[in-house]
């Protein structure tokens, strides 16, 4: 007899609605659109499984917990720095149960431990993981500040000192040194 799926089916409507979710510290900084937490999320992934494999950590791990690094935020929404200040900030062990409650057992493990070994930030890949985070924070406000939202800067300077890695730390270093479009102006002088 196969799984009841339901509740894994609830979960991905659910995680849909990161894709509505703001980063709300944007604002802070004046951007009036800001990305969403599932656009955060992707490029948190993919910087993640880089600074993995250029730390000699398993990169599919490491983009596995960037992946599920937010998902808790279906519930209790996108809590900026102010913001934490004022509320207790949700446990997400705590969320994270709730939300794979009913799933079948081997998937909510996978789930809860995942999140847990990224809270915990104690294995390598939850440290590069963690790096990629911040890295996108720093990249983003890189962008928004190009865009001529000048308030950011306090994101770029915060994200980059927090910065554990030396891969997390080079590549912050690279990214501060091009425009964000230097990659497109390269693109078009290669010859087809």
């Amino acid at each position: 007899m196969a799984e009841d799926l339901s509740a894994v089916a609830r979960f991905l409507y659910e995680s849909g609605t990161l894709k509505h979710a703001r980063r709300t510290g944007w604002w802070m900084a004046g951007v009036r659109d800001p990305e969403s937490v599932a656009e955060h999320s992707w490029r948190t992934s993919l910087i993640a499984s880089v600074i993995a494999k250029l730390e000699g950590a398993d990169p599919a791990r490491a983009a596995f917990l960037a992946v599920w690094h937010d998902s808790q935020e279906t519930r209790t929404g996108d809590v900026n720095h102010l913001g934490k200040k004022y509320a207790d900030g949700a446990d997400p062990l705590a969320v994270t149960a709730d939300q794979t409650a009913g799933m079948p057992q081997t998937l909510a493990d996978t789930v809860r431990e995942l999140v847990a070994e990224y809270e915990a930030n104690e294995s390598r890949e939850a440290v590069c993981a963690r790096d990629a985070d911040k890295l996108e924070c720093m990249l983003q406000g890189i962008e928004y500040q190009a865009q001529g939202y000048r308030g950011t800067q306090r994101w770029i300077d915060n994200s980059r000192k927090r910065l554990v890695t030396e891969s997390g730390q080079r590549l912050a270093d690279e990214l501060l040194a091009q425009d964000p479009l230097d990659w497109l102006n390269t693109a078009m002088r290669r010859p087809d």
